[in-house]
């Protein structure tokens, strides 16, 4: 069976991960800056993914503490996430190797050229 593709705001967030453990709103500003401020991820779509990824064992609690009376988790990636982002970046390199391929090989016919003018 073929495994769906992951979801950008997925793959943003295994990817903060993938170099440190981050808090809440350390992934709101790496996913920012990953994504060169396209995406600016809110806090209860972060949260509700962060949720779906610590159920589906992708990621983990790392550490809790209180800062300023607020509880503060911080997330790091498990072995299962730190595998479904390699094979998410090979799949996502191979498609864009054969865009690639094929760009290069592409030929436009004269009367498409006119199109793109």
């Amino acid at each position: 069976m073929t495994e769906r593709s992951m979801q950008e705001p997925t793959l943003l967030l295994l990817t903060a991960l993938a170099d440190a453990p981050r808090h809440g709103y350390a992934l709101i500003q790496e996913i920012a800056a990953i994504s060169d401020g396209r995406v600016k991820m809110r806090t209860g779509t972060l949260y509700g993914a962060l949720d779906r990824l610590l159920g589906q064992g992708l990621i983990e609690v790392a550490a809790e503490e209180v800062v300023d009376g607020r509880a503060r988790r911080t997330y790091a990636l498990t072995a299962a996430g730190r595998g479904a982002l390699a094979t998410e970046a090979e799949r996502l390199r191979a498609v864009a190797t054969e865009a690639e391929r094929r760009l290069s090989v592409a030929v436009v016919s004269p009367r498409v050229r006119g199109a793109f003018a």
